[in-house]
């Protein structure tokens, strides 16, 4: 993948792709740029990750269709919505579904860089998050099906008596399994062996 942050610019507007490419480009950003929405859902699987600048009123499909579709596909790349004036409403509604700004045409050089410095903030985030997650469910793996549900338990802040209860086994025994957990995980302390659990989802509330 390029060292080199790519933002996608989706706009119907040529004069306003070539601006906002030639100013991203001078600010040492790479740039792939879309006519239409659909045209890039189209490719979006293939595409490289990156920040996507989004015009909201477009042809075929509007920019807050493109983002909620993008949002159905599992695509987590992060959202810059791009209104003309009038349009403050629909930028609120893309925000709450989860964009990270909204910028007003003609767009603000400053106010554009400020919300792509957020928005790669958040995508590292993502990515950081996903890397913790893959690691700890290679981690996991090395624990048996018992010791797992010892550590769920524990992960759900339940104390040794109640896991015990609930798996049918002594109290002393989650404590052996509660050792061979800390060991296989290599974690010093409890709330190490927490991190790796919470990073693979467990301790979510049983009703």
């Amino acid at each position: 993948m390029s060292q080199t942050r790519l933002i996608h610019v989706i706009d119907d507007e040529d004069a306003i792709r070539r601006a906002a490419s030639f100013m991203l480009k001078t600010s040492g950003f790479a740039v792939e740029t879309w006519a239409t929405g659909v045209e890039f859902l189209k490719a979006v699987r293939h595409a490289e990750t990156g920040c996507i600048l989004l015009d909201v009123r477009m042809p075929e499909m509007d920019g807050l269709e493109v983002q909620q579709k993008l949002r159905e596909m599992g695509v987590m790349m992060p959202v810059i919505v791009l209104t003309g004036h009038g349009d403050i409403s629909i930028a609120v509604r893309a925000m709450k579904n989860g964009a990270v700004d909204f910028i007003e045409k003609p767009i603000d050089k400053a106010v554009l860089m400020t919300a792509i410095e957020a928005a790669f903030e958040r995508l590292d985030a993502s990515s950081d998050a996903s890397v913790r997650a893959e690691e700890a469910h290679v981690a996991l793996g090395a624990l048996s099906a018992r010791e797992r549900e010892v550590l769920d338990g524990l992960a759900q802040g339940l104390p040794n008596k109640t896991i015990a209860y609930d798996l049918g086994i002594s109290a002393r025994t989650v404590e052996v399994h509660r050792s061979n957990v800390m060991t296989k995980l290599g974690a010093r302390s409890l709330s190490d062996a927490l991190r790796i659990a919470f990073a693979a989802g467990m301790g979510a509330d049983r009703t």
